[in-house]
């Protein structure tokens, strides 16, 4: 059975198919991009204007941007990767400036449209997807004080993509080496050495250099994991460059790439 649309899943109650007991991380992409899209349906001009937690992007900058992928997808990425070493925030920002010209309704509109696509990440499948679509929604909420009892799993799928071997595009490098992460909602945990603990929300926006986390969080390693995040200089073309060549050398497993992949990991 294909996905329901939003209008056809308030009537039915129908939800999105899962995957071996879980649902499918695809399909928690087109859920989350329906959900993102109703959200900022119902915000106002005031809020639309309101400054994201990524620095210079409003709330209707983040939409922007999210619509981005949609249009050009994999092509951005190739597009970072040859025209500028890999440097895929230039590119994020040259493609969010003109997409945020379009009215906010367009933008909300076109989310919607393309909420079911399947554009991956090359060789990195759907997990950094969701894992964006999961911190730009932190991103949105936060700053407007919006709560949600947000599904663990969709938030598993976003710490685990960022503890392991992130895709191009999530600037981490070595930003977690001797720390221990602990989510002390979920009770998942990564690495070892000095303590950070938090809830699994907290320990994403910090994870990916939201500093607004920072408050969030306590134990030993806090004062380490924000030094690296607002002191570590921007990596050069030669880092991003070995980021990309890590990634086609050694992907991720090829069932965490596959549409099927469920988010029990």
């Amino acid at each position: 059975m294909e996905r329901a649309t939003t209008a056809t899943r308030k009537k039915t109650g129908l939800r999105p198919r899962a995957y071996g007991g879980w649902m499918r991380v695809y399909d928690m992409i087109v859920d989350e991009r329906h959900r993102t899209a109703d959200m900022l349906a119902t915000f106002t001009a005031g809020q639309l204007r309101r400054p994201s937690l990524c620095a210079g992007w409003t709330v209707h900058d983040i939409a922007a941007h999210l619509i981005t992928f949609l249009r050009f997808g994999q092509l951005k990425l190739y597009l970072g990767i040859l025209a500028t070493a890999a440097d895929i925030d230039k590119v994020n920002l040259r493609l969010t400036r003109r997409a945020a010209m379009r009215p906010s309704g367009e933008i909300i509109e076109a989310l919607r449209r393309g909420a079911d696509s399947r554009i991956t990440i090359p060789m990195s499948g759907y997990d950094p997807v969701l894992t964006d679509l999961m911190l730009h929604d932190l991103d949105i909420r936060t700053p407007l004080g919006i709560p949600r009892a947000t599904p663990e799993e969709r938030l598993r799928v976003a710490f685990s993509h960022l503890t392991a071997r992130p895709s191009p595009g999530f600037t981490m490098g070595s930003r977690l080496g001797g720390l221990r992460l602990v989510a002390t909602d979920t009770g998942w945990t990564h690495g070892d050495g000095a303590l950070v603990r938090g809830s699994a929300e907290a320990l994403l926006l910090g994870m990916s250099g939201r500093t607004v986390a920072f408050g969030q969080l306590d134990g030993g390693g806090v004062p380490l994991l924000r030094r690296r995040v607002t002191s570590a200089p921007r990596p050069g073309a030669g880092r991003r460059l070995a980021t990309v060549l890590a990634v086609l050398t050694s992907p991720p497993p090829a069932e965490r790439r596959s549409r099927l992949a469920a988010g029990d990991h």
